[in-house]
């Protein structure tokens, strides 16, 4: 199966293990619940989903490589203590607790979450003398004489043995109390993915040429080839940072994240492509309504590579604004009820000091929120930003009641919905640029296009992308809705509307 269904079944499978009865006992007791077992090739998004499930969850991760330990890390260290048996006292070794079932604990004391899930890494590639007491671990959970606690479910992941020459094979006794579960690459998988994480748009470009390049596994002369989802999403990265500080990039950067002498190369080729590109195309000028004459030209005479090339970098442009303004809406949706609870607080007569203190209590709970979710390893990008641009608010509206002398609740009132009212309006003002940028690529692209493939692959796009959806969903966009009735796609987005501009005080 592809990752994203291997996501699915082990966050169903968590959710089914967490599942408790009327008396609270867990439905499959905690000795029933079978660990998970991924096998997957190196670098497809095995740890990734990991976290995704976690903080779609709303539980905690520990996650391990178990490459890394020893024995005593593992079980933990022996030390000799005294018990009596038959009335008399004899030595007997004890272990200390694994640093692994202790990190469990400190990640429940520290987010405050109970339930949470373990992941190992690497799990069939123990030494030796790990080996026989990690069996033991997937049967009873336990290491040496500490259990995992209750409420955390077990999942575990591995390299096929072509992949790793460490891997040790488990027997059919071990499989048999295990759910394994086959990981296989998937390139358009991985493009779902990635529309939600800002990849470089030469990256994608080049897989949506090169699809057979997505992911290498061969033999040269030299070695073992390779080329992973990792690499390409770690070289995107690199790539981002380059353009913005300006640092020139080549095929000596590119071969240190794909790790094949030919991949590199070509990939090396298009970036220089894609670079003059956009130099030549004026992104931002047909992004503002402004496309030279001459452009509609060479856009109907290009070739197929060099047209998605540019398909992909109008998107980019436009995607990267639509994130920016559901990511805002977002914030200012959750800082809402914040607002309405300081409106009733002062209209029921309250003074400053209660009024800043319902902000007070706000801030310190998207600072909690903040803080618990990274101590669980479950913190997402969006939840991030969200509750840290919410705390940040919070706190600058606090300044300002203080810095105007508020006398009464209902001045706060007033100075912290100047504040919100100034960010609608400029979310508002966003949202209005953003849609005059996607109408005007859509135009450009009906126009240079005319009759070709490329207005369904902009309209596929749009559709797919979870930020573009949102942002067509929530704000409207009449060029969208033409674009995909010519193109008969089916509509989405109406369940997506969402009132978040609307500020009821």
């Amino acid at each position: 199966m592809n990752i994203s269904r291997a996501k699915q079944v082990i966050k169903d499978t968590v959710s089914l293990y967490l599942k408790k009865d009327d008396d609270g006992e867990y439905h499959i007791p905690v000795s029933r619940q079978r660990p998970i077992f991924m096998v997957g090739a190196p670098g497809i998004g095995k740890t990734a989903i990991m976290e995704q499930i976690a903080s779609e969850l709303g539980i905690a991760l520990v996650s391990y490589s178990m490459t890394h330990h020893t024995r005593q890390s593992a079980l933990g260290l022996p030390y000799i203590t005294k018990k009596e048996f038959g009335g008399k006292e004899y030595s007997v070794t004890e272990y200390t607790m694994s640093e692994i079932i202790a990190s469990v604990y400190d990640a429940i004391e520290e987010s405050g979450i109970s339930e949470g899930i373990l992941f190992l890494d690497e799990i069939n590639c123990v030494s030796e003398t790990l080996g026989p007491s990690m069996l033991q671990f997937l049967q009873y959970k336990t290491f040496g004489r500490h259990a995992v606690p209750e409420g955390w479910i077990i999942v575990t992941a591995g390299n096929p043995p072509e992949y790793n020459r460490s891997v040790r094979e488990f027997d059919v006794a071990t499989l048999d109390r295990l759910k394994v579960i086959s990981v296989e690459p998937d390139l358009k998988v991985w493009r779902e993915y990635a529309s939600g994480r800002n990849i470089h748009g030469a990256v994608m470009g080049y897989l949506e040429v090169k699809k057979d390049d997505f992911y290498v596994m061969e033999m040269s002369p030299e070695g073992r080839s390779y080329v992973t989802a990792r690499g390409w999403e770690d070289l995107s990265d690199m790539l981002l940072l380059c353009d913005e500080e300006d640092i020139a990039t080549d095929e000596t950067l590119i071969c240190q994240y794909l790790r094949c002498d030919r991949v590199a190369k070509d990939f090396a080729a298009y970036l220089d492509m894609y670079k003059k590109y956009k130099k030549d195309y004026r992104i931002a000028d047909i992004l503002a309504g402004n496309p030279p004459p001459q452009i509609f030209a060479r856009a109907s005479e290009a070739g197929f590579d060099e047209k998605l090339s540019v398909l992909g970098m109008l998107l980019d442009a436009v995607n990267a604004d639509m994130r920016s303004v559901m990511e805002k809406a977002d914030m200012i949706s959750q800082i809402t009820p914040v607002l309405r609870a300081v409106k009733n607080k002062a209209g029921d007569g309250a003074g400053f000091d209660e009024t800043v203190g319902i902000l007070k209590s706000a801030s310190d709970a998207a600072s909690k929120r903040l803080h618990d979710l990274k101590a669980a390893g479950a913190l997402s990008d969006g939840d991030r930003k969200k509750l840290k641009g919410c705390a940040a608010l919070y706190e600058d509206m606090i300044r300002a009641a203080n810095a105007a002398s508020c006398a009464d609740g209902n001045a706060v009132f007033t100075v912290v919905s100047g504040i919100y009212e100034k960010k609608v309006h400029a979310l508002k003002a966003e949202s209005e640029n953003t849609g005059s940028k996607l109408s005007n690529m859509i135009a450009f692209v009906r126009e240079a296009y005319d009759g070709g493939n490329e207005p369904v692959i902009l309209a596929a796009r749009l559709t797919s992308d979870p930020w573009s959806s949102r942002f067509i969903g929530t704000f409207g966009s009449g060029d969208y809705e033409t674009l995909s009735k010519d193109m008969e796609l089916s509509e989405r987005g109406n369940d997506l509307k969402q009132e978040i501009l609307k500020l009821d005080l």
